[in-house]
């Protein structure tokens, strides 16, 4: 029966570990490597390339940081980085290790950096048979009182042995004798243990005291043995042994319980009388230190109490055996096993552990990045050590599991420095009791700044007024550019076009300066951004009013003019010419006559806006034959600017007078075709001004149409009104400035007007004077 067991036991073992290789073949498959390696291994034992089996180069292992840790001793295997194998490092002990528990394997983390990644490497320690049956004492004294009954039953303690499996499989062996046998303990506690049967009647006259061995050997290859000397002393007389009700007690005992906790009561009865009826209680002498220790047992009624601290994480049951001896002379005991199961409490508080933090993280880590490395446990079992982890609510990280109590803190939604720049994180770990603990664990994640963002400026384009003539290196506008949200950045600015030297504006050759700024940070790679900046230079009357050369004749810039006696009033004497390169106001002239010396009365004017002399008067005898006319020409700036004109007139007779030019023979026409030249420029000016007002309001309105909406309307300026003689026709429209919008006010738009040469008359300039104050009126 004993062998049909132990064959029984080792096909079982062999399924077992069949089982084992299939498990940690498909773990292997998934990221998790097992190896083994037997127990008290020498150093230098090869037990795994480590380093191949999870995909690592040799050369990257020292680069990359390669490094094994362990939650138990971590010196016991170790990793040569030079070729990438485990080995035994120092002794291995199972037992020390693992204890009484059937399995026992080494964690191992491995950890590289560059980018994180933590694998998990289990060891399994295979136990030898390097541990022999212990009994707990050297000998065993019974005492058995002659009187007992055949088949008898006298318990023993067992043997221990610190091996597992086979290696701990005992089997007991009594020495040779005629009077007991051996009783083997079976897996069923409900069947009885080791213990000797009397099957022989004693006879102390013939055999007072009788001497075993008891042999226990174990499974292992090759076996061990332990013995124990039994002594027996025959007693005289006591014919009934005190009995237990059972001979297997059952309890289940919540840890933590209070001292002074009863635990069972029991009960054993014996048919004798007085003294030999009486029944003392005690533990037996094979009962271990640590029983004694937590508990109590009181000799008259038999309760087992607690004494000390019961620990479910110390111990999970506790075999008590007890001894009811009576008070006879020659004393007889019975026995009974109490076996005391301990019930979990949740009385521990998980335990939280970071452990390789990769901190900073840069805002453009990828998704999924491993932030940190989270050990989690709980020294309760069952669901009271059930630990789940959760992490801060409506942040950029999750919590994924990865290996039994082990957690990865990843990254699961992009990072943005500019709006968040740290995390503060609680993990919160909780077990499964009834109430359950927790316990929580901070850590602060920096995100490390990228430069990600180009430097912006307040508008997308600058417009500039400046007036001309500005010294070099006047400062003319400011434009600053900063981040685009958030933050701090340090940018420079450019122009993307220089000169080669500083030079003042001038408005006459250059109305329009645009170009663009350039502004570009620091960063790397370095971002940029451009604005356009539009300089309108303005202008100012720099310009005094330069003549027209005189035609020929003139000496020393001086104009000659024979006018025959013979003229009537408003003769076209001359016309004085200039011109203005300034433009607006400062480029409108008019023409003065100064005074004569003397105070003599000229019968001489000149048109304000024409520049023509002509005569006021007719001509007598009375008037010198030889006039000096000074013509002041000047503008309309501020200050005015001006260039004076010198015509020389003299009288003669008709037929001294030569030929008039074509101008002179203009100005000789009479008054009713000048009055029809007069109307027909006042059409041709009247169409002309429709049709660009007409225009100018449809281009007005497409450009309204065609603004964003954040910009302000531009509305029509007031006219300015520039007549000069220097261009000929009736009405001239120039447009000096583009159409721009700025923050001093609406823009504005000249109307220059020109008057033709017309004949001497001064129904005509009073005409002419009143038609340009009508056109003055005109707004674009």
């Amino acid at each position: 029966m004993n062998k049909q067991n132990v064959v029984r036991g080792r096909e079982e073992s062999r399924r077992l570990l069949l089982l084992l290789l299939l498990l940690a073949t498909w773990e292997a498959g998934n990221g998790q490597l097992h190896y083994s390696v037997s127990e008290e291994a020498k150093h230098g034992t090869f037990v795994g390339r480590i380093a191949q089996d999870l995909g690592l180069e040799l050369a990257e292992l020292v680069p990359r940081l390669f490094r094994v840790a362990s939650k138990s001793r971590g010196d016991l295997l170790e990793v040569n980085l030079q070729n990438g194998i485990l080995f035994v490092n120092s002794r291995i002990d199972r037992e020390e290790l693992c204890g009484w528990n059937s399995e026992c394997s080494i964690h191992l983390e491995v950890i590289v950096d560059g980018p994180l990644q933590v694998f998990h490497v289990d060891v399994e320690v295979r136990d030898i048979n390097d541990n022999p049956p212990v009994f707990p004492a050297t000998q065993k004294n019974l005492s058995i009182a002659e009187s007992r009954p055949l088949d008898s039953r006298f318990p023993l303690e067992g043997a221990s042995d610190a091996d597992i499996g086979e290696n701990a499989l005992l089997t007991y062996r009594l020495s040779p004798n005629e009077y007991f046998s051996l009783e083997k303990p079976s897996d069923d506690e409900l069947v009885k243990g080791l213990g000797l049967i009397l099957w022989k009647s004693l006879d102390r006259e013939e055999a007072p005291e009788i001497f075993l061995v008891l042999t226990a050997t174990d499974g292992g290859k090759p076996e061990l043995t332990g013995t124990i000397q039994l002594l027996i002393t025959v007693l005289d007389a006591n014919d009934n042994a005190p009995a237990f009700d059972r001979t297997l007690y059952k309890v289940r005992l919540p840890e933590n319980v209070p001292n002074g906790t009863l635990v069972i009561k029991l009960n054993a009865s014996d048919l004798d009388e007085g003294l030999n009826g009486d029944i003392v209680y005690s533990f037996s002498n094979d009962v271990s230190p640590n029983v004694k220790s937590k508990f109590h047992i009181d000799p008259i009624t038999g309760q087992i109490i607690v004494k000390g601290y019961i620990d479910f994480e110390e111990s999970k049951s506790y075999e008590i055996i007890v001894e009811g001896i009576d008070m006879g002379q020659l004393p007889l005991s019975g026995h009974c096993r109490v076996i005391v199961e301990v019930e979990d409490n949740n009385d521990h508080v998980p335990d939280l552990e970071f452990k390789s933090l990769s901190l900073p993280i840069r805002e453009d880590a990828p998704l999924g990045t491993v932030i940190a490395l989270i050990s989690v446990s709980d020294k309760d079992m069952g669901v009271n050590g059930l630990v789940t982890c959760s992490l801060t609510s409506h942040v950029p990280f999750k919590l994924v599991s990865t290996f039994k109590n082990y957690y990865s803190l990843v990254l699961d939604s992009a990072l943005d420095r500019e709006s968040v720049s740290a995390y503060e994180l609680v993990v919160t770990a909780r077990d499964g009791g009834s109430p359950s603990l927790w316990a929580t664990a901070s850590v602060s994640v920096e995100v490390a700044d990228v430069n990600d963002n180009a430097p912006a400026f307040a508008q997308p384009e600058y417009t500039v007024f400046v007036k001309e003539n500005n010294p070099p290196g006047c400062h003319i506008f400011t434009v600053s550019a900063g981040p685009a949200v958030g933050g701090c950045c340090r940018a420079t600015c450019r122009c993307t076009r220089e000169s080669g030297t500083l030079q003042p504006l001038d408005h006459e050759e250059l109305e329009l300066l645009q170009f663009q700024v350039s502004a570009r940070d620091a960063g790397v790679p370095s971002l940029g951004s451009n604005v356009t900046l539009q300089v309108f230079v303005l202008d100012e009357n720099d310009n005094a009013p330069a003549l027209l050369a005189p035609r020929a004749g003139g000496i020393g810039g001086s104009v000659n003019e024979l006018v025959p006696w013979s003229v009537g009033a408003g003769h076209v004497v001359a016309k004085v010419r200039a011109v203005d390169a300034d433009s607006g106001y400062n480029a409108w002239l008019s023409y003065e006559l100064q005074p004569g010396t003397g105070g003599m009365r000229m019968p001489f004017r000149v048109g304000l806006y024409t520049g023509e002399i002509s005569t006021t008067r007719v001509l007598d005898e009375a008037d010198a034959p030889r006039h000096r006319l000074l013509v002041l020409v000047k503008d309309h700036g501020k200050p005015a600017l001006t260039a004076t004109a010198t015509v020389l007139v003299s009288l003669v007779e008709s037929g001294q007078a030569p030929k008039a030019s074509s101008r002179a023979l203009s100005g000789a026409v009479g008054p009713e075709a000048a009055l029809v030249d007069v109307n027909v420029y006042l059409i041709i000016a009247i169409c002309a001004v429709s049709s660009l007002l007409v225009l100018t309001l449809l281009l007005y309105t497409a450009l309204r149409c065609s603004a964003p909406p954040t910009e302000g309307a531009c509305a029509p300026g007031k006219p300015t009104l520039v007549c000069s003689s220097a261009v000929g026709s009736w009405s001239y429209w120039q447009q000096r400035r583009p159409r721009v919008c700025s923050g001093e006010g609406p823009p504005k738009t000249d109307l220059m007007a020109f008057s033709p040469s017309l004949p001497d008359s001064r129904d005509r300039e009073d005409q002419l004077q009143t038609t340009e104050e009508s056109f003055a009126k005109v707004s674009v």
